[in-house]
């Protein structure tokens, strides 16, 4: 390493490892966020904008309070794609009842932590169980990318030819390129195919006719808290799959670095990522975890030192305060955030798939058939029509509507109680 953990660089290099760490970060934030801005909104760009400032500044905070006082590691911040899965299942509970479960999540995700309860999730939480949960993921998202991509389009045939050759290309810009243009590939890729888009006017601005949540919903910092027992208890296996995660990507990293005091920084690392999910979701705002694409990064850049982080989230917080620039990122056309999602979710199996084999999570058949069953499971669910899901009792329709919920509860069946016997391999 050129900088380990506590080395400070000098100011040039710590200034253009930042903005690197930046450029790194703002992808997932787009993508998330634009999601859930729209879909929340509608037609309602001022709102829709509201929302992006306040996750850039959440976000950017978030980071900083993790390495002046959390984990202190060299990790990327961003929003919870388990969590953007559980808003999608709830959408008919409203903005009050998301973002209340979201922020319960939160404190008992930092209470946990508190508590000294993570070896206990640990164990409860297999290889195996893991590996579904990031194969669910890319599954339960199915449906948004389906709908980004497709939904009012004049010429289905050349939106399937777009989202597939895109993606192709970004596989294969990821794989040629090296360093920052790497770590900018989503970037280059939004913005190349969004001029292209408009150069020769094949998808004009996409602006959501569908009017969404009612406008003043999105105006108030604060959201007024409405307790819903179905989806509190949803979101509370998002929070358990986000603890995972986190603690997962700190030991990562950490390992990798050789950082001391491991315990203790992934104590406070949870804690605090638990509460910034709490303050997310009383903002109104979808929830942070770190991500695990750190370790890539920190080797191809030999710079494994936390302060230029704080660039990072500087530049984070700033961008909240230039609502042009947000206003910006949300002409973004809806084709184009498909193809992001294709793209990130395909990551994501490919990740899922290399942790099955390197933990050689699955041996025999059973083991295929723990992972197998609860994938199933959610492709069920996931496209269930609406009128099906409707007609389930209002009380457990955010637990049984949920895929991503009732994929983690049939592994968590299929592991544990299922087929037991095959508890310890792979683990």
């Amino acid at each position: 390493m050129q900088y380990n953990l506590e080395d400070k660089p000098r100011l040039l290099p710590m200034i253009l490892y930042g903005l690197q760490w930046w450029i790194v970060t703002v992808p997932a934030l787009i993508v998330m966020g634009l999601v859930l801005a729209k879909l929340h909104f509608g037609a309602d760009l001022l709102a829709q904008g509201y929302y992006m400032q306040k996750l850039f500044a959440i976000l950017g905070l978030t980071l900083l309070a993790q390495i002046f006082f959390g984990h202190k590691l060299p990790l990327v911040v961003g929003p919870a794609s388990v969590l953007l899965v559980g808003i999608l299942a709830s959408l008919s509970s409203g903005i009050p009842a998301i973002y209340t479960a979201i922020m319960i999540g939160g404190l008992v995700m930092a209470i946990m932590a508190a508590a000294g309860m993570l070896k206990i999730l640990q164990r409860l939480f297999t290889t195996r169980i893991i590996v579904t949960i990031m194969f669910l993921i890319p599954i339960t998202l199915t449906p948004t990318i389906l709908n980004l991509s497709f939904k009012g389009a004049s010429n289905p045939l050349f939106n399937l030819g777009f989202l597939l050759v895109i993606t192709i290309l970004l596989i294969v810009l990821n794989r040629m390129l090296n360093g920052i243009w790497k770590s900018t590939t989503l970037i280059w890729g939004i913005l190349m195919s969004s001029f292209f888009l408009y150069q020769f006017n094949l998808n004009p601005v996409n602006v959501t006719t569908e009017p969404g949540e009612i406008s003043n919903a999105g105006y108030g910092l604060f959201i007024i808290p409405e307790f819903e027992f179905g989806v509190i208890f949803s979101f509370l296996f998002c929070a358990l799959a986000i603890l995972i995660a986190e603690v997962g990507s700190i030991q990562a990293v950490g390992k990798m670095i050789g950082a001391d005091q491991m315990v203790t920084r992934t104590k406070r690392g949870v804690f605090f990522s638990g509460i910034s999910s709490a303050v997310s979701g009383l903002t109104g705002v979808i929830g942070s975890t770190d991500f695990s694409l750190s370790p890539g990064i920190i080797a191809a850049t030999r710079c494994a030192s936390r302060y230029p982080f704080i660039v990072s989230g500087i530049l984070l917080i700033l961008c909240a305060f230039f609502p042009p620039l947000i206003q910006m990122l949300l002409l973004i056309p809806n084709i184009v955030m498909g193809v992001v999602l294709l793209y990130v979710m395909t990551t994501q199996f490919a990740a899922g798939f290399q942790m099955l084999v390197q933990q050689k999570a699955v041996i025999g058949f059973n083991d295929g058939v723990i992972i197998g069953m609860p994938l199933m499971v959610a492709l069920l669910i996931s496209f269930i029509p609406g009128d099906v899901i409707a007609q389930i009792p209002a009380m457990i329709r955010p637990l049984l509507g949920n895929s991503l919920v009732m994929g983690i509860v049939m592994v968590l069946l299929m592991e544990h109680l299922v087929l037991p016997s095959e508890n310890n391999s792979g683990d």
